[in-house]
């Protein structure tokens, strides 16, 4: 279903620098359309999120989840290709190391979708290593709002309002992967009606790291 780099260890030294690495190309036609398909069936189930994450300086989270818990639960498609062997043997080839699958369902999988305009998922870090980021929607312009805003090397999330923070804009179809609790990274608001903005969110871990590092900042909320 995924369309993975036939090269990868040729790409672990950008992973390395920028803690962020784009896949364009990553889903093709048929995979994209199957699996927007199960998002749309999926989202009827989602739940709106609105609220700051005091714990993360009032970072705001505006949008619409379903967590991984109903995911394992209802759709075999997206659980199947979570767990899928090429897919981890590419994720430890860029990584330089064993990875493995997070043991907690809720945190394994999420549905995040914005469509609202001002929709937004705040500065945060995740819980766990790896974050492999699949856009099913998504706006058709960087001015449209809905870009990925990383600082490679940060953890703080003030450095997303300094000069180091790049900016980088996604179709559908495409994914990156970030090393999600080691890169301060948010998403810019939505900025007109009428556009939306569905990924797929799948984290991923190292042997023996399992537990969550930061409990309220768990993928499940953003």
């Amino acid at each position: 279903m995924l369309s993975l780099p036939s090269r990868s260890q040729t790409l672990r030294g950008r992973f390395e620098a920028d803690g962020y690495l784009p896949l364009p190309g990553l889903l093709d036609p048929d995979s994209l359309t199957a699996l927007r398909a199960e998002a749309r069936r999926l989202e009827l189930s989602a739940a709106r999120r609105d609220f700051s994450m005091e714990c993360m300086a009032g970072s705001p989270r505006h949008m619409t989840t379903l967590g991984g818990l109903q995911i394992a639960q209802e759709s075999p498609l997206i659980s199947g290709l979570y767990q899928g062997a090429d897919l981890l043997a590419f994720l430890a080839s860029v990584l330089g190391g064993e990875v493995a699958t997070v043991g907690d369902p809720v945190e394994r999988h999420v549905l995040n979708i914005l469509h609202r305009e001002g929709d937004t998922h705040g500065a945060h870090t995740d819980d766990y290593p790896l974050a492999l980021v699949l856009f099913l929607e998504a706006p058709p312009r960087p001015e449209d709002g809905g870009v990925l805003e990383f600082s490679p090397g940060h953890q703080d999330l003030d450095e997303l309002n300094s000069a180091t923070t790049r900016r980088a804009h996604h179709q559908p179809g495409e994914g990156y992967l970030l090393r999600s609790d080691r890169t301060a990274h948010r998403v810019t608001p939505l900025n007109r009606p009428g556009i939306r903005r569905t990924v797929l969110n799948l984290a991923y871990t190292v042997p023996g790291r399992q537990a969550p590092t930061t409990p309220s900042a768990s993928l499940l909320y953003g």
